[in-house]
């Protein structure tokens, strides 16, 4: 089965490496953009099948609901705090690198004089697929309680 994250991963890559002699910026930002999505949304689903599980056994309205949860300036602040919190090495590797890719994506979005070469733009995509092998391989205890402060509010 194909998830959502890889086949970003994937379409990052592509983007990347268009235009073998001379990438275009437009790909080259995209691909970063791209990456950050990547992570975006292998925390999302994470926190979906976690909360409400998968399979036939799951409620998909349900699920769908956890996934849109997610919000990107509240996980970006709960990832800031995942490594102060004691969180498993491969949580806070998830953590420390949707920080930075989200920070990326809106240079890459927003920031009219950001150019990347082809291999800054390649680090990048592999820091995504390498935080999401992390998160994939953090305890599932890890990964529900990370769950559980990227999308709830703590009173």
């Amino acid at each position: 089965m194909s998830f959502l994250a890889d086949d970003l991963i994937a379409t990052a890559r592509r983007l990347a490496r268009a235009n073998p002699k001379k990438p275009r910026q437009a790909e080259l930002r995209r691909a970063v953009s791209t990456a950050y999505y990547a992570l975006f949304h292998a925390l999302a689903r994470n926190c979906a099948d976690l909360f409400v599980g998968t399979g036939d056994a799951r409620s998909d309205g349900a699920w769908s609901q956890v996934y849109r949860a997610l919000e990107h300036g509240f996980a970006k602040n709960a990832c800031v705090q995942a490594a102060a919190l004691g969180f498993h090495v491969h949580v806070v590797i998830a953590a420390d690198q949707f920080v930075l890719l989200q920070e990326e994506r809106h240079r890459a979005d927003y920031d009219p004089d950001t150019r990347y070469t082809r291999a800054q733009a390649l680090q990048i995509i592999q820091n995504s697929e390498d935080a999401v092998a992390a998160l994939r391989t953090a305890p599932k205890k890890d990964q529900r309680a990370f769950a559980v402060l990227l999308t709830m509010k703590r009173r």
